[in-house]
């Protein structure tokens, strides 16, 4: 399957506007795995992932496929970025104690990418997938970005977003699933901050390319009135959704 580029045009922007993963989910993974030693972060993006991972592992291999996606990821002196496609890797087998994918394995052809899944991994290994959904705000703010998000963007995002939508429950996950405890996953940002993150949303951007306008401009003439100082930071929290599994020989 060919690599579906939606964020390399705006991925100095990526960087700078994704919201951040709690500290518990890193922890939280780390416990599960019998040994730390290593951890593939897949799809990596720009890294948000791998720093993350990075504080329980003594390294982390962050891979993603497009260049300028890892030429904005943040350096850590424990994880190691390579340009490589999720289904073909030159990780060593058996030799990987977690795989994490956040917010990317819609993307991926999933039946290479479990087979790679399961070459890479240690007999005790975990595979961890999550994704989040719509920010949440303020009643009065909600609906109009679900309004932005269903009608204005809506017929611009690719249909792997539907996947997303249900929170990766209808994605095949042959691995040895465990319950997970929840995790909230939530921002502190003010307007400039979300519009930031509004931007990096791939039907934004193809919107953009499709229209020759920003369909931001009247979203925040609207939002502004609504969000007050907009200096001042609003708490945003996002739907988290996570799912784990053990390879074989596992817990």
């Amino acid at each position: 399957m060919a690599f579906k580029d939606y964020f390399s045009r705006q991925a100095a922007d990526y960087a700078s506007f994704r919201p951040n993963y709690p500290a518990k989910l890193f922890a939280y993974l780390a416990s599960l795995c019998r040994e730390r030693e290593l951890a593939w972060d897949c799809g990596t993006g720009s890294g948000q992932a791998a720093t993350g991972l990075a504080e329980h592992f003594q390294k982390v291999i962050a891979s993603d496929p497009s260049e300028k996606q890892l030429a904005s990821a943040a350096a850590h002196p424990r994880v190691v970025y390579e340009v490589a496609a999720a289904e073909k890797t030159s990780i060593p087998s058996a030799s990987v104690d977690l795989v994490a994918v956040a917010q990317a394995l819609h993307w991926f052809d999933l039946d290479p990418f479990y087979a790679e899944v399961r070459r890479v991994l240690k007999p005790a290994g975990v595979l961890a997938v999550w994704c989040y959904n719509l920010p949440k705000i303020a009643p009065e703010i909600d609906p109009l970005i679900e309004d932005f998000y269903s009608h204005t963007v809506g017929p611009y995002w690719p249909p792997e977003r539907r996947l997303v939508e249900d929170a990766y429950r209808s994605l095949p996950f042959p691995f040895a699933e465990i319950a997970v405890p929840a995790f909230s996953m939530a921002a502190e940002w003010n307007l400039q901050n979300f519009a930031g993150y509004l931007s990096t949303w791939s039907a934004t951007q193809e919107f953009i390319r499709g229209r020759g306008m920003n369909p931001l401009d009247l979203l925040l003439k609207t939002l502004r009135p609504l969000w007050g100082d907009e200096a001042a930071p609003r708490r945003v929290t996002w739907p988290f959704s996570l799912r784990v599994g053990l390879a074989k020989g596992g817990h």
